[in-house]
């Protein structure tokens, strides 16, 4: 049994065994790296997972280990080591997941994303070096907000990361965003980042604490009780114009082995035995099915028994249909887009052509197709980036179960169709990963949509948390334009999404399923579908000036 003294001769020997400089090296060294790598942790985790795991709130602090590993002074590269440390934790713990449908285009998609991650940091450490730490600090916000912005804005981006998207799920606080967009939230979340850190920065001093304490609660007062005053008056403002009724066929396919196991027959025939049970049951306005539900070009003359078929089974149903399928479009030789680098030419039939990821929708009548082409497409996965300026760049493209090298769309349509309801209504289709980008969908929104819809196919990423982040944002777009959402997946989360971010019909994962639901309809336009870009533009514009200010202004000391 051992006494206080031998227990304090023990303590004492092994602090005398330790090399004098041993405890400033771990400070020296958690600085360095633990604390980013921390901040990378909080950051990743706080991103939608699981419906079961909620840790959205840790965004508020998560960059604050990193800033305050920032306020040393020390040599550009070792500063920016510590940023890009951390941005790569905050990728790998965010998007692991993307490995699971290509490993290369997982790899790469994490690290590059951990780079671009690092771009609003590097006027932060130029103009900390400039005019200080503090000063740094508050124009952080302004340069990650107009950073994020720009990047969505380029054919590279990925920006699935947008900080703002960590709240997608906190609906009760981000409301806002049907003033503000994303970009709303994500400069919240650095200015609260900004402030905790100099929170505890103050610690030992007591008065400015106080006045830091009351802006951060002000802070998280104010959102909430927005979000309150916007969800409680739904009932007394309620400007719905009438609601159609929408069936989401959930077929829940192998996405890996559909294009070589299955005919065009074999597709054709599952989703005619599924949607014919659904509509004698449900009776909807508007059938719709998933992304590349129809994997061949149905529209190509060659293939004009199969379509011809399907408007049989759409008179029969008296129905409309929403559909993802793949698109063909031929130029004749002599013209200006057949000598563009991403058409391609057959030399079987002589004819330039360009492929697409597209939608459709078929009136039960006899009318054209309706034809949306994807606008953003999966960087390398689904086209390479600024192929059509480099064509050598296309043996870039990462391939997925044999799709690659779509052609890129340059509208935003309202498409139509006939309701027993409501008479002609509008609406808009977003394909997959067009959901992460705001400014596409105030497009759809401004042409007239009266509700979003969404076709996607999750089933890439196997039971991952990938499909329930990609859910989350499609929250976002929703409050943003104050638009309901339906959205049909091969499989992942198939259902119905309010005009508030509320999910309120769903099939669960991995079952070959049918949802029918009322979906209500808008007219109205919030300020944000007015004005998307108003905010990152503004925040454009005071990083500039405060970056003039810091190299212009004489240095600090």
């Amino acid at each position: 049994m051992y006494t206080d003294s031998g227990i304090s001769l023990f303590m004492k020997t092994v602090e005398n065994s330790m090399p004098a400089n041993f405890g400033k090296f771990n400070a020296a060294s958690f600085s360095s790296i633990g604390m980013p790598i921390l901040s990378g942790i909080l950051l990743g985790i706080s991103f939608p997972s699981y419906p079961f795991v909620r840790l959205e709130i840790l965004a508020w602090i998560g960059l604050v280990p990193l800033l305050l590993s920032l306020k040393r002074d020390e040599p550009f590269g070792q500063a920016y080591r510590k940023i890009w440390l951390s941005m790569l934790v905050f990728s790998v713990v965010s998007l692991w997941w993307v490995s699971l449908a290509t490993l290369p285009g997982g790899i790469l998609t994490v690290i590059a994303q951990s780079f671009f991650l690092t771009a609003p940091f590097l006027p932060f450490l130029l103009v900390k070096r400039r005019r200080g730490y503090r000063f740094a600090l508050f124009s952080l916000p302004f340069f990650w907000t107009a950073w994020e912005w720009a990047y969505m804005e380029q054919d590279l981006s990925l920006g699935w990361l947008t900080l703002g998207n960590s709240q997608a799920n906190l609906t009760g606080m981000i409301q806002y965003a049907d003033i503000t967009g994303v970009w709303g939230i994500s400069f919240w979340l650095l200015l609260f980042n900004v402030l905790a850190a100099l929170f505890w920065l103050e610690r030992k001093a007591v008065p400015r604490q106080r006045r830091l304490l009351s802006i951060l609660l002000l802070l998280i007062v104010v959102p909430f009780f927005y979000g309150w005053k916007v969800v409680s008056g739904e009932a007394s403002h309620d400007s719905r114009s009438g609601t159609v009724r929408v069936t989401l066929v959930q077929p829940n396919i192998d996405p890996f082995s559909k294009w070589q196991l299955y005919t065009g027959q074999d597709m054709m025939d599952s989703y005619y035995r599924l949607t014919g049970r659904a509509v004698f049951r449900d009776d909807p306005d508007l059938v719709i099915w998933p992304e590349t539900a129809i994997p061949f070009f149905i529209l190509d003359t060659v293939n004009s028994g199969y379509l011809q078929s399907l408007r049989f089974a759409l008179r029969e149903w008296r129905v409309s249909l929403l559909s993802g399928f793949s698109d063909i479009v031929y130029y004749h030789p002599d013209s200006e887009r057949a000598r563009s680098g991403d058409v391609r030419f057959d030399s079987a039939s002589g004819r330039h052509y360009e492929t697409f990821n597209a939608s459709m929708l078929l009136n039960a009548d006899t009318g054209n197709p309706q034809v949306y082409r994807k606008n953003r497409l999966v960087p390398f996965a689904e086209r390479v980036p600024y192929v059509e300026y480099f064509p050598w760049l296309d043996r870039f493209s990462v391939s997925l179960a044999g799709i690659s090298s779509w052609g890129r769309g340059s509208d935003t349509p309202a498409m139509e169709f006939d309701s027993r309801r409501n008479g002609r209504v509008k609406t808009a289709n977003i394909i997959c990963y067009e959901s992460i980008f705001p400014g596409l969908v105030t497009g759809f929104v401004r042409n007239g949509a009266q509700f979003l819809t969404l076709v996607t196919n999750d089933g890439w990423y196997s039971t991952s948390y990938g499909p329930y982040q990609h859910v989350a944002i499609a929250k976002l777009r929703c409050i943003e334009n104050r638009r309901a959402m339906a959205r049909c997946a091969n499989t992942g989360i198939t259902g119905f999404i309010d005009r508030y971010g509320r999910v309120y019909a769903e099939i669960p994962w991995w079952e070959e399923r049918t949802l029918t639901s009322d979906v209500p309809l808008y007219t109205d336009l919030t300020l944000y579908t007015r004005f998307p870009d108003l905010l990152p533009r503004a925040a454009a514009m005071v990083s500039v000036a405060l970056a003039g200010v810091a190299f212009i202004g004489r240095k600090r000391g």
